[in-house]
């Protein structure tokens, strides 16, 4: 097989099924594709912004939604855990819509979901949120914001989509992302855990070299 197959193989392994390889001297992980921002990154971060997204402090209940853990590692191109990376998500709520003022659509908000969250991974590179099973947003597919910030590098912003979602073939976002492997890496499994519960979903974020920005 020749050298470029193998190593394309080995990238698509990575990629899709989330897990950090032992990466051979001649390989590098396929780092994680660039997305967009998109318009509802919070103007002002809630009170609440810690990494459990599904109970606001202050209220009683629970989101909406089906809820899911949510985690997964930040690593290098050689596969070596990044520490101190601070990481944030976004998405909107069970009903699509974004707490966020910029969203004036008639869905309801839900009082009981934060909407955004951050987490500081340790030694291990490893990040952990609580949070609700991305929905559809109006011309959207299923999808959660990402943004990585490493000191010395540019922060990565991308999105995490749902496998199997039958909006993501219309999804010009997620679409132009040309390379099958690249688009690949932001698609991610939901599973349910044994004995049923909470969701459970692992997506894995390979950040390029300092100075090589995030795509």
């Amino acid at each position: 097989m020749p050298h470029s197959a193998r190593r394309r193989i080995l990238l698509a392994t990575a990629s899709v099924t989330g897990l950090a390889l032992a990466a051979p001297a001649w390989a590098g992980l396929l780092r994680t594709p660039p997305q967009a921002l998109g318009p509802f990154y919070p103007r002002q971060l809630p009170l609440d912004n810690d990494n459990d997204l599904v109970s606001v402090a202050g209220q009683n209940g629970i989101a909406r939604g089906e809820i899911c853990n949510l985690h997964g590692r930040i690593l290098d191109e050689s596969g070596q855990p990044l520490a101190a990376a601070r990481v944030e998500i976004w998405q909107c709520n069970a009903f699509g819509r974004y707490h966020h003022p910029g969203d004036r659509g008639e869905r309801p908000l839900d009082p009981n979901f934060q909407g955004y969250g951050r987490f500081t991974t340790g030694s291990d590179g490893g990040y952990r949120f609580r949070t609700i099973k991305p929905v559809a947003y109006p011309g959207r597919a299923p999808h959660i914001h990402f943004a990585i910030t490493v000191d010395g590098q540019a922060p990565l912003v991308t999105q995490m989509y749902v496998a199997g979602a039958a909006e993501n073939a219309g999804d010009g976002l997620l679409q132009s992302v040309r390379d099958p492997l690249a688009r690949a890496a932001l698609i991610v499994a939901f599973e349910q855990t044994p004995g049923g519960g909470e969701l459970l979903a692992r997506f894995d974020i390979v950040l390029g070299a300092a100075g090589q920005g995030g795509g």
